[in-house]
């Protein structure tokens, strides 16, 4: 997908033509995305009369994470997803379930409302996204992000997992 260029001329955004570079075009059709989190516009260029689709998505900043040193620095939705990618490493579950855990974390962290977040705040959506994944995933998750220091740390967590379990049945 090319990407298109767009600019601010008396409050009123031009799209440039991809083509030609003509600064104006017309928009001829808008819909909504399949999630409805997006418009998707359908557009002419006045000059060359080539037609191109935009994709128009809201910018919502994620909150920045203040770590336990207490250094802040931006969310990374590739750190994120390497984490939960290492815990759950040879396990049985998709990408498409993993990507939606990693919306629903990060639909929940703007909607804090918070310009920071401690990073273990994070954690713990994590550690709940994957306990609803897959309970290996999670427990390997646990004991690296709590730091489990022995096998009753280790057993403890599996049997609250499992009364968790039991209790959902």
């Amino acid at each position: 997908m090319q990407q298109v260029r767009a600019n601010t001329i008396l409050g009123r955004y031009i799209m440039y033509c991809p083509f030609c570079g003509a600064h104006d075009t017309k928009v001829i059709d808008s819909r909504l995305g399949t999630e409805g989190d997006q418009v998707r516009r359908r557009r002419e260029c006045i000059e060359c009369g080539e037609r191109f689709t935009t994709f128009e998505t809201a910018e919502l900043m994620l909150p920045r994470l203040i770590k336990q040193d207490g250094t802040r620095q931006p969310f990374d939705e590739e750190k994120l997803r390497a984490g939960m990618l290492r815990a759950l490493e040879k396990r049985p579950v998709g990408m498409d379930l993993l990507e939606a855990a990693i919306a629903r974390i990060k639909h929940r962290l703007r909607a804090t409302g918070e310009r920071e977040i401690s990073s273990r705040t994070l954690g713990e959506l994590v550690i709940e996204e994957l306990r609803g994944l897959d309970e290996v995933a999670y427990i390997r998750f646990a004991s690296v992000y709590r730091r489990f220091q022995d096998i009753n740390e280790f057993r403890d967590e599996i049997d609250r997992l499992a009364k968790q379990v039991e209790n959902n049945k």
